[in-house]
């Protein structure tokens, strides 16, 4: 399993980001975030998601991109449909991925939050690699910051209801939180078949 120094996953590349700033005083990480993204929407692959998360969006590459180059957002990690792990903003550092959002009343969610973006879309399942590195860079931020339980583990739609609805129905809750325990258990997932896609 990978462990965190420094803020950065082992193995994650890292392709910094300028959007991010420090946490508030006394705001530990206490909450994970999980996102899905496709740039362009529905299309999958590209450097895109590195361009958004660095202020590098070409508007005339897609009509699309020219509605969004202004954006200045980020998410500390995005894990790609092969599994590959990009990190773009450590994770003691505030990244602005959540936007308006309130988690049981606790209102911008940055600050205590760690966001995690898979490279799908709400209305489609992810991949078997996908769950596989996300279990494993949960378990080991879980590790560093044990505040992140279980139940402080949600969706963008959670947080932001009516305004968000990633990462989806086809996002599978309980395949992702039994991963996570069996890496913190030391047991390795069995049965992930890497690059399948699943509901």
């Amino acid at each position: 399993m990978p462990s965190i120094q420094a803020g950065w996953l082992d193995g994650a590349r890292r392709q910094p980001s300028p959007n991010w700033d420090a946490r508030p005083p006394d705001c530990e990480p206490s909450l994970l975030v999980i996102h899905c993204i496709s740039l362009p929407p529905g299309e999958f692959g590209g450097p895109w998601i590195d361009h958004l998360f660095t202020n590098t969006l070409p508007p005339d590459e897609h009509p699309y991109f020219a509605e969004i180059q202004h954006m200045r957002v980020s998410s500390h990690l995005l894990i790609r449909r092969d599994g590959g792990v990009v990190q773009y903003v450590p994770f003691h550092g505030r990244a602005w991925h959540a936007g308006r959002s309130a988690f049981y009343g606790r209102r911008a969610c940055n600050d205590i939050g760690i966001g995690i973006e898979l490279e799908g879309c709400d209305d489609s399942g992810y991949t078997d690699a996908q769950y596989q590195q996300l279990a494993q860079a949960t378990a080991a931020i879980v590790r560093r910051y044990p505040a992140i339980t279980p139940e402080r583990m949600t969706g963008h739609e959670h947080i932001a209801p009516g305004r968000k609805s990633d990462p989806g129905p086809g996002f599978a809750w309980f395949r992702f939180r039994n991963g996570v325990i069996q890496y913190l258990n030391g047991r390795s997932l069995s049965g992930d078949r890497r690059g399948k896609s699943v509901s």
